[in-house]
């Protein structure tokens, strides 16, 4: 069975569009099948999108697990003068990010893969819609990878929905040595806020 988390779906191809709609912001995005969310913006993208404060205006920011792009291209639509890494694992979700921010003409956004961002790279921000259902060791493998990329004041926010393990995963980044807040809850998500 192919995942939104494999590097190349095997899912047939089905191209289509969703509106990314936000009191700042209006993009129509390309999707395909294989890739996270393709029919809409995902609720908890949106809920994340909608409570996080601006991004900082330069630097670099991540948006760790892409998709097809609404967070990369929001952090750059908010932060022109940032560069937005977009990273994911998936080798289509990457490409459609690359067309989206063209698209939209946000050219500080670089879609790479996971493996691909220079180790030098240290983030002001990163924003996350992570992918719960790859399992909580490669959760957790995967956010001390990129967490541990912050820079000294650089904070992250994640949207979690609470059934999927929100408050765990909360107690768990805390044990860490990570402070670990709520920032907001919108129905059933939590947006977690880590700072060092």
């Amino acid at each position: 069975m192919a995942h939104y988390f494999s590097e190349r779906p095997s899912t047939a191809s089905r191209p289509g569009t969703v509106d990314l709609v936000l009191p700042d912001l209006h993009l129509r995005l390309e999707t395909d099948s294989g890739v996270f969310s393709p029919e809409r913006v995902d609720v908890g993208t949106r809920a994340l999108l909608e409570a996080v404060p601006k991004p900082p205006q330069e630097g670099d920011l991540l948006d760790l697990g892409c998709g097809y792009g609404p967070i990369a291209l929001t952090m750059a639509s908010r932060a022109p003068e940032a560069t937005v890494w977009a990273v994911d694992v998936n080798r289509r979700s990457l490409e459609l990010t690359e067309r989206n921010a063209q698209t939209a003409r946000l050219y500080k956004v670089r879609s790479v893969h996971v493996d691909d961002v220079p180790d030098d790279v240290k983030f002001r921000a990163i924003w996350s819609n992570p992918a719960i259902r790859i399992g909580k060791q490669a959760l957790h493998d995967m956010l001390t990878r990129w967490l541990t990329r912050l820079t000294p004041d650089g904070v992250a926010y994640l949207v979690v929905q609470k059934h999927l393990g929100s408050d765990s995963l909360q107690r768990w980044l805390g044990e860490q040595g990570w402070q670990a807040s709520r920032e907001a809850s919108r129905a059933a998500y939590r947006i977690l806020k880590v700072t060092r």
